[in-house]
């Protein structure tokens, strides 16, 4: 019945033999969909999965972006910029789209795509297998939507406080042995970035985005299917003022400047495509992808205002080209044996470009106003090499052990290789009842898209010279990671599950913001140890769905081996001599959401995020104000008398509105304070299509 309504919806006008083509492009794309995801495997890793009923009933539905989504699973901190921290690590997450690994893009990934495109999304942690590698705080496994199992779109407009307007729309379809799933959106708001003071409005932060995923099939046999997916994501971002700011140097003849007038602009790029053929047969699953993306930063600065109040002013321009190949394969050797095997290579490309105005310094240390311009021009390439194999061995009906390997090569500023054991034992100890425990060594090379390599002797005797004039390269980090969890189901509808980990690491990498630009830069601790636990709860049944995560963890790094010259001489003494919590760390989050679908086309929902507060002070000695908000979201479906399903929703974002900051300006890398967003009401109207 299903497959009928399909044709009629797509091609009425086709004719029978065609609707039965249709019918096995539907019943293959399923089939091929089932295939792929057999592919990875979670076995042993702690693993959060959020379907698309789940994605849609939360406040903003189809308008959520993936860091929004993802904040409401266990382990997740809440950044600026749409950034993530997973289990006191910075960023350090693997993004797979249907199964291939895409390199980060410079800004992230995390308001690249929204709920519109996806149809589950799942955060892996913990010890993870050994087909996982390079970014390994938390695997973000995104599976998009199919046009021959889900048929249709929609079409609508979401906005309201802050200025913002979002129109979308979304459609896919199947015609012949080809299908596709197109969706795109618009985004204009008066919120970019953070607002940098505790006011409800920020002065001149207005954002312009444009937003695309396109994902194609083709059924080259009953076994073969070929597939593309490309996204792109263009924003363009006004750099939020701070009034009321002090001038402290002279610059081009002036002494004073209104820093509510301060007008620097910042453009983020990024767009990637995947092409990959899947082949199934038998006991035999095999993929095998190429990618391209690119992705770019470009910030240009307010000359004169910035030069009076920091004695510098850079423009920065960032570019990075990545290009790849990944080949993951599984054979099912016996009942109890399933082997799987795989290999990756990356090429990358960053170029650099600053162009940086500074004031010269006299022999007693004062600024003269000189204005001179400093240009850099480099160029960093890398590659990484990988290769690993597995065996889930099925011990007995209730006993599984899923051990293998890695190597992993990387040619960047630093050469380095690793081998890496995993192994993960899982006993399901009653059909309620399942315990895991898990070892994983890491290797994590520096993030090739946030390179430099700065020439600071050029800076010498200019107010852009650093206090400690060494700039060791990033190197990458080596971890020893251990998780033990336990799942308990309590009847049909309720899970409960604790996990706890310890990750003991030599040269900690960290990232930092350490200039206007938004921009992060990595450097290393000489050692680090991260250590949590993390408790968690879901219940579905019937209109109800509700879940809850808390999570008690730190992270904290001794001494400092790379990019030293971010650092104050009196910073890098104090890591030098201790143990010092990481900028990101935070001791407490929680999340916590509920729907209830309580009428006939109804859903009311709420969220709920905490945190403790992230690191301030010296050396990240001290933490911001803990805070928590609360999101309700109101939707209602309904059907016009001439046609047509519709579905309107009203969302109440922060509805105390709660005053609070997620960076308050100080400690080790935070380039600025940062607010989280202030109370707002948003409403949305779309139609099916």
């Amino acid at each position: 019945m299903v497959h009928i309504w399909v044709v009629l919806l797509l091609l009425p006008v086709f004719a029978r033999a065609q609707v039965a083509e249709i019918e096995d492009v539907v019943v293959n794309s399923a089939r091929h969909v089932t295939a792929r995801e057999s592919i990875p495997t979670s076995t042993g890793a702690s693993t959060t999965t959020l379907d698309r009923e789940t994605m849609t009933r939360m406040p903003q539905g189809d308008a959520a972006s993936l860091n929004q989504i993802l904040l409401q699973a266990p382990g997740v901190v809440q950044e600026a910029q749409g950034d993530l921290h997973v289990r006191g690590d910075h960023r350090n997450l693997q993004y797979r789209i249907n199964g291939v690994m895409l390199p980060e893009a410079i800004s992230g990934f995390g308001q690249m795509f929204d709920a519109r495109a996806l149809r589950s999304v799942s955060l892996l942690t913990g010890a993870l297998p050994a087909q996982y590698g390079y970014r390994t705080a938390g695997i973000v496994d995104l599976q998009l939507r199919s046009g021959a199992t889900e048929p249709g779109g929609s079409l609508g407009i979401h906005g309201g406080s802050f200025g913002q307007v979002q129109p979308a729309a979304s459609h896919g379809g199947a015609i012949g042995a080809f299908e596709y799933f197109l969706t795109g959106n618009y985004l204009q708001s008066q919120r970019g970035f953070e607002n940098p003071t505790r006011e409800r409005d920020a002065i001149h932060n207005d954002t312009q985005q444009i937003r695309g995923i396109a994902h194609l099939g083709y059924q080259l046999d009953d076994f073969t299917r070929l597939s593309f997916i490309g996204a792109t994501n263009q924003s363009r971002y006004q750099v939020p003022a701070v009034p009321g700011r002090a001038p402290q140097f002279t610059a081009f003849g002036q002494d004073a400047f209104d820093s509510a007038a301060l007008r620097a602009r910042q453009w983020q790029r990024s767009s990637f495509g995947v092409l990959a053929v899947q082949h199934s047969r038998d006991t035999w699953e095999l993929q095998l992808a190429g990618f391209l993306r690119q992705t770019s930063l470009n910030y240009l600065p307010d000359l004169l205002g910035e030069m009076i109040f920091n004695g510098s002013a850079a423009e920065t321009r960032k570019r990075n080209l990545s290009a790849g190949l990944q080949a993951d394969a599984v054979w099912r050797v016996a009942a109890d044996h399933t082997i799987r095997a795989g290999l990756f290579a990356s090429r990358d490309v960053t170029q650099n470009i600053s162009n940086s105005t500074v004031l010269p310094l006299s022999a007693t240390g004062e600024t003269l106003d000189a204005p001179t311009t400093i240009p850099e021009r480099g160029r960093i390439h890398g590659q990484l090499y990988g290769l690993y194999i597995q065996d889930e061995w099925r011990l007995t009906d209730r006993l599984t052990l899923n051990y293998g390997a890695r190597f992993d090569a990387m040619r960047q500023q630093v050469d380095a290789s690793q081998v890496s054991p995993r192994a993960n034992l899982v006993w399901r100890a009653t059909d309620s009842t399942t315990f895991a425990i898990g070892y994983a060594r890491y290797f994590t090379p520096p993030p090739s898209e946030l390179l430099t390599n700065p020439t600071l002797a050029r800076y010498t005797g200019t107010t852009l010279a650093p206090e400690v004039p060494l700039a060791s390269a990033p190197r990458p980090e080596r971890a020893h990671y251990f998780n033990i969890g336990l799942r308990q189901r309590v009847g049909a509808a309720w899970n409960l599950g604790v996990d706890a980990f310890y990750r003991d690491v030599q040269d900690m990498q960290d990232l930092g913001q350490f200039g206007s630009a938004y921009i992060f830069s990595p450097y290393n601790y000489r050692v680090g140890r991260v250590f949590g636990v993390e408790l968690t709860t879901s219940y579905r049944e019937g209109p109800w769905l509700a879940y809850g995560n808390l999570t008690l963890s730190r992270s904290e790094g001794r001494g400092l081996v790379s990019n030293q010259y971010f650092w104050s001489a009196a910073e890098l003494a104090q890591v030098e001599s201790k143990f010092v919590r990481t900028d990101h760390d935070q001791l407490v989050t929680g999340s916590a959401g509920v729907s209830w679908q309580g009428w006939e086309g109804g859903t009311l929902s709420g969220t709920l995020v905490y945190g403790s507060g992230m690191r301030r002070g010296f050396a990240n000695s001290q933490s911001v104000t803990p805070y928590a908000t609360v999101n309700l979201g109101l939707a209602q479906q309904f059907t016009l008398a001439e046609g047509g399903a519709w579905t309107a929703r009203v969302d109440l974002l922060n509805l105390t509105d709660r005053v609070y900051q997620l960076r308050d300006g100080t400690g080790i890398g935070v380039g600025a304070p940062q607010y989280g967003l202030r109370r707002g009401i948003f409403a949305g109207l779309s139609r099916a299509l």
